[in-house]
């Protein structure tokens, strides 16, 4: 190949490279939102859209004239560690009230190309009042008008709804707020995920809570992998052939390595751990991350993936931007310390002498019941990125763990505040730092 060929080859390697993280970090990617990062997307839309099919069994759909790429990430183990955040209230999780409120504002969004707060407002108390198994919608009281605005800041920033005039904040104060939006029904079809729409789960409402992990599992159930029951996505049977049985394994092990923060051997099946240490599981694997502009960790204990350019980390650890994970980095010391765990009491205990340490610090868990809170709260960070797990009533240190030290300060700061420090490593949360 001619030296401008090469060039051109090699350009191209690092654009579906950036173009791959960009994808895992933000699976949602709108033209308003980013314009740079979905002209890239745009532009290679054909060989991410192989990488992604190939790689993880995603499926990637670009529509450059409505300005947006969705990429549908079907999890391998379905779980509610990456909940929808609310914008205001220091991104708190959804709810179960502000989930029902978005599956309900969205089904009725679907026939709205524009609409006002309060016409969908009418409309939402409409539907959820003709449906027995949910409560009602009264916006007259002011905590329903902020799990709606929740709701629709949410759709918002999904660009699935635009503000013409007014501000949705408004509407928390006041159930008469005049606030217009333009809606986009084709990228709010686009949102879920899930391969087999919950419309097709036909169960008496009684019926949900009893069975909900089983419906889960069939939300989620792909045929292309023959038949593997809901109840046990490592079956196999008779109708599943060895490239259907190949097929899947690669997809779950390579969706975990890529959406996940670490991958635990232990945390494989034994198929599974097979496969990832099988010559082509080798093979495939070290080809995808290479393709992908990541750098691989390998050790006795799994696997972690590095992005150089931090470009697929959508959420950071260790961050200071929460005492929660503060509080989470701190906790990781007496965690590594006590190889059989730590119990809640303990935790709590952990907690309190953090609090004790820094007074002024941590203000809103200075209460009886804060230190139990803020260990609670740390430990479900360490917990989503992957840095602890549970041991029957016990709280341990995974091996990923071991990569922080906290070594020294690095500056001077007030006596109450905790110190800021330098640490071992580092890793994402949903994606690889």
């Amino acid at each position: 190949m001619s030296t401008l060929a090469n060039q051109l080859a090699s350009a191209e390697r690092e654009e579906v490279a950036r173009a791959i993280r960009l994808l895992l970090a933000r699976p949602l990617l709108t033209e308003a939102a980013d314009p740079t990062g979905f002209d890239l997307v745009r532009r290679r839309r054909d060989p991410l859209a192989r990488w992604f099919d190939y790689t993880c069994g995603w499926n990637l759909v670009v529509e450059p004239r409505r300005g947006y790429a969705r990429l549908a990430k079907v999890r391998v183990n379905p779980d509610g560690s990456r909940p929808a955040r609310r914008a205001r209230s220091g991104r708190a999780p959804f709810d179960r009230r502000r989930y029902v409120l978005l599956c309900v504002t969205a089904a009725e969004l679907l026939s709205m190309p524009m609409t006002t707060i309060g016409m969908l407002a009418d409309r939402v108390v409409q539907a959820m009042a003709a449906d027995r198994a949910l409560a009602g919608f009264d916006p007259v009281h002011r905590p329903e008008r902020m799990a709606f605005v929740d709701v629709l800041k949410l759709l918002e920033s999904y660009d699935v709804l635009r503000v013409v005039d007014g501000t949705t904040e408004t509407y928390v104060d006041s159930a008469e707020a005049k606030v217009l939006y333009r809606v986009d029904n084709t990228l709010l079809m686009r949102l879920p995920a899930a391969p087999v729409g919950a419309s097709r789960l036909a169960v008496p409402p009684e019926e949900v809570p009893a069975r909900f992990e089983e419906l889960l599992a069939d939300l989620v159930r792909e045929r292309r992998y023959g038949g593997a029951s809901a109840d046990d996505t490592h079956a196999e049977t008779a109708a599943t052939t060895d490239a259907q049985r190949n097929l899947r394994l690669r997809h779950s092990v390579l969706r975990r390595l890529f959406d996940d923060p670490v991958l635990y051997r232990t945390d494989l099946a034994d198929d599974e751990l097979a496969y990832v240490t099988s010559l082509t599981g080798r093979q495939i694997l070290r080809r995808s991350v290479e393709q992908a502009g990541f750098l691989l960790e390998e050790r006795a204990e799994g696997y972690l993936l590095v992005d150089p350019d931090a470009i697929a980390t959508d959420v950071r650890f260790p961050d200071d931007s929460s005492t929660a994970r503060v509080a989470a980095l701190l906790l990781l010391a007496p965690l590594c310390a006590t190889p059989a765990g730590l119990l809640p009491e303990q935790l709590a205990e952990a907690g309190a002498e953090l609090l004790r340490r820094f007074p002024g610090w941590a203000k809103a868990y200075q209460s009886e019941e804060g230190p139990a809170r803020l260990a609670d709260d740390a430990v479900r960070i360490l917990l989503d990125v992957g840095l602890a797990g549970r041991a029957r009533d016990r709280v341990v240190a995974r091996p990923a763990a071991y990569r922080y030290r906290l070594t020294e300060t690095t500056g001077p700061a007030p006596k109450d505040d905790p110190p800021a420090v330098t640490t071992a490593g580092s890793v994402g949360e949903g994606d690889k730092q």
